[in-house]
């Protein structure tokens, strides 16, 4: 299975989606058609990389479904009947909730000597954890591609990041990897228990490095969404951070953009940000706020 991302013929602009559970999804997909309904079009980026529940949402706009009809299905969404369950963009694991995978993760980081013994540990870790016999996999996979409106890989580059849980090798999944998009995304929004692709496991791709960023070098102008507005849970030596990862690219002379939630969004980008109940804020804020933003950003993205 070839996981080396193919390059695109025009590197012109590149927008970046990252993860951070059903709130991320939500804020990215109301926050794309804020901007839409402003006349800034982001889908049309000659590259667009998702990284968990970023790669739900780089999965939703490449579809033919337009931004404004995404937004709308969040809008209708029946709200959730149980707190704690996991939304779009995350993996629901036996006793998963946003505090508890907090918890299990920071333990790993804490122990960890470097981003590589991390993603070594954190693969170690949940396979421990991986008892099925596959039908989990089966499971989350239904699940996943209920959530795309089609399942065929978009003629238009995407690049989805995960990490190989036995090795703790970085992976990024394109149209040409040798698997479908279902589960190249079932794989970057997989987190306690490993998703299985054939013989091999893979993780959440944010322990690739953040919001992966840094796989838009050589773009021209980048665009990056970021739930979490930038922060990172790993020691600033490792690099994984978003302001590490954007002072490269301009160093490399790319211009970059980062837009993250502002208070419109509701307090939901934190330990909870799995929970369900976070979309409908999520989603409205970030509508909101692409309106406000897109007079800022459109003479950038033309």
């Amino acid at each position: 299975m070839n996981t080396t991302p193919s390059p695109s013929t025009t590197n012109t602009r590149a927008l970046v989606l990252a993860g951070a559970g059903a709130a991320g999804n939500a804020w990215q997909l109301g926050l794309i058609a804020g901007f839409s309904a402003a006349g800034v079009d982001l889908t049309d980026a000659d590259l667009i990389i998702g990284t968990s529940a970023g790669s739900t949402v780089a999965a939703q706009i490449t579809s033919g479904a337009r931004p404004n009809e995404l937004y709308a299905a969040i809008l209708a969404e029946t709200p959730p009947t149980r707190a704690g369950a996991v939304g779009s963009g995350a993996r629901r694991a036996p006793g998963l909730s946003g505090p508890s995978y907090m918890e299990w993760s920071d333990q790993i980081i804490a122990s960890s000597a470097d981003a590589s013994d991390m993603r070594r540990r954190m693969g170690a870790a949940a396979l421990e954890r991986d008892a099925s016999d596959g039908s989990d996999a089966a499971r989350w996979r239904e699940i996943v591609a209920a959530r795309l409106p089609i399942h065929d890989w978009p003629r238009q580059p995407v690049f989805i990041t995960a990490v190989d849980a036995r090795t703790g090798q970085p992976v990024v999944f394109d149209r040409r990897s040798g698997i479908d998009l279902v589960d190249a995304v079932a794989a970057s929004t997989s987190a306690m228990i490993p998703y299985r692709i054939g013989e091999r496991r893979y993780l959440n791709g944010g322990y690739r490095r953040s919001s992966n960023t840094d796989l838009a070098a050589g773009y021209d102008r980048v665009v990056v969404l970021e739930p979490f507005g930038g922060r990172s849970r790993t020691p600033l030596e490792w690099g994984m951070d978003l302001a590490t990862q954007v002072d490269e690219l301009r160093a490399g002379g790319s211009e970059v953009e980062t837009v993250f939630p502002d208070a419109g969004a509701g307090d939901v980008f934190n330990a909870n940000a799995l929970d369900p109940a976070t979309r409908l804020p999520a989603a409205r804020g970030g509508h909101d706020q692409g309106l406000a933003l897109a007079a800022r950003l459109a003479d950038f993205w033309r």
